[in-house]
Order: structure tokens, then C-alpha cells, then sequence
């Protein structure tokens, strides 16, 4: 469960962002082009950086472990996956109407009903998704650890164990004197942009 930078989200503009990188997610789920998906939540991943809240985090990650789940051509063809795929376009389509609204708090609870529809899979369809959506928070979480948080207010962020960071931050090739640092805020934003160009 990610938690919350006092209040959720900053902004309208935010708001009209994540309703984009949903809208356009939307589209790419069908043809299931998920290298779109990943770029979506990476631009993402920007925000969330900048602002530390819930519902950027939560789409950046969401958006992420969709993009591994539809690059697994397999997934398609096991019991299970036609209701997980039409309950995530069900889903898709509220939260997109609750941004429309400017609801942001409505699109936090949908994206969790999201992901609780895995709890409902009693396949290995339902295993194997919630082990990519876990693996997906670890890598958000160490993109924005890498990007200057400390990994302490990161795992706090992303609700992972600071255990499951660190050892995914031990995989990683930072080294050991970024990893003992946190940059200010604006050579974070220098970071992300340099990142993202």
C-alpha cells in the first residue's frame, strides 16, 4: 500500500497528467503495446519523483506492472485472464471518468480495486500477476531511491520493506556513496529531466 504526502495529490495540473497517461494507457491496453505502457510510466515516475504523492506513484506503478503483464503473451491463454482483463477494463474506464471528475481521492480507491481483483484469481495467473505488480513497486521505488530519496522515505512511500529495497538497491550499479546520500530537491528535478530526455 503506497501512502500519502499529506493530502494525495498537488495540483491541478498533476491531475490532468495522470488523467492523459491513463487515457492513453487505455488505448494501448487493447493492442497490448506495452513498451507504450512503460514509457507512460516512466513519464509518470516524473511526477512522483517531484511531488512524492499517492496517485502518481500508484499509476506509475500501475501502468508499469500492466506493461510486464502484457508483454507475457502467454498470460492470455490461462484460466483466469479473460476476467482479469475485463475487470481491469471496467476498472480502467471508472477511474478515468473519476479524473474526468477531478476525483483524485475516487481514482486512488479504484487503482487498489485493481489490484485487489488479483486477490480473486485463484489460478497461477493470479500468482504470477501479483508477483509482477510486487517486483513493480521495487523497481518504481528504486527509480525514485536512485533519483535522490533516501531509501528509508522511499520504502515508506511505496510500503515495500526497506529489506526488499536494499537488496534490490545491493543488485543495482550505484554506488556505495550515492547510496549513503540524498540530493536537495532541485538537483532531483535536474535528475529526473536529465532522465527523461
Amino acid at each position: 500500500m503506497v501512502s500519502t504526502k499529506e493530502g494525495g495529490l498537488e495540483g491541478k495540473e498533476d491531475l490532468t497528467n495522470i488523467l492523459r497517461i491513463f487515457e492513453e494507457a487505455r488505448k494501448a491496453i487493447p493492442p497490448s503495446n506495452w513498451m507504450k505502457l512503460k514509457d507512460l510510466s516512466n513519464e509518470t515516475l516524473h511526477s512522483a519523483t517531484i511531488h512524492q504523492d499517492t496517485l502518481n506513484i500508484i499509476t506509475a506503478v500501475l501502468v508499469y506492472a500492466l506493461s510486464k503483464v502484457l508483454q507475457r503473451e502467454s498470460y492470455r491463454n490461462m484460466p483466469g485472464w479473460d476476467k482479469f482483463y475485463k475487470t481491469l477494463l471496467a476498472k480502467w474506464d471508472e477511474a478515468i471518468k473519476a479524473l474526468k471528475q477531478k476525483d483524485a481521492e475516487k481514482a486512488i480507491q479504484i487503482e487498489g480495486e485493481i489490484r485487489q481483483s488479483l486477490n480473486k484469481l485463484d489460478s497461477d495467473l493470479g500468482l504470477y500477476i501479483k508477483d509482477i505488480f510486487r517486483k513493480a513497486e521495487i523497481n518504481k521505488a528504486f527509480k525514485l531511491y536512485e533519483h535522490g530519496l533516501t531509501a528509508q522515505a522511499t520504502a515508506e512511500l511505496f510500503g515495500v520493506s526497506l529489506w526488499d529495497l536494499s537488496t534490490y538497491i545491493g543488485q543495482s550499479s550505484i554506488s556505495e556513496a550515492h547510496a549513503s546520500q540524498t540530493l536537495p530537491e532541485k538537483e532531483r528535478i535536474k535528475h529526473v529531466e536529465e532522465f527523461f530526455k
